[in-house]
């Protein structure tokens, strides 16, 4: 298990295997993640606290705790954080491959290409 620090918040990689990968991902308030797609690898989130504002393919969805959303492979996707506390979800990802170069960014408010 390890601590990964980004600029929207952290991730803890909890467990990963040849076929999948398990994080939890606290978003800072006031943050969001990069408008994103991933080549080879679906990925189902779960919100464990506050409400995040996930956007799919243009299309915005609020979750709150015990909500869940799948993302297939190809598919742009965000989630924000409009709140004043931290979000925390579990993100699992399933596939071929979890490398973090497996992200296509089409949108990025702190400059990542």
């Amino acid at each position: 298990m390890y601590v990964e620090d980004r600029p929207w918040g952290s991730f803890i990689v909890m467990e990963e295997g040849p076929s999948y990968k398990v994080k939890r991902i606290v978003v800072n308030a006031g943050q969001r993640l990069s408008y994103q797609s991933h080549k080879r690898r679906d990925e189902l989130w779960m919100v464990v606290k506050g409400k995040a504002l996930v956007t799919i393919d243009d299309s915005e969805k609020e979750l709150t705790y015990g909500k869940s959303v799948k993302i297939k492979r190809n598919r742009k996707h965000r989630v924000e954080n409009r709140e004043n506390e931290p979000l925390v979800f579990i993100e699992i990802q399933t596939g071929e491959y979890f490398g973090e170069d497996d992200i296509v960014r089409y949108q990025d408010d702190y400059k990542r290409s």
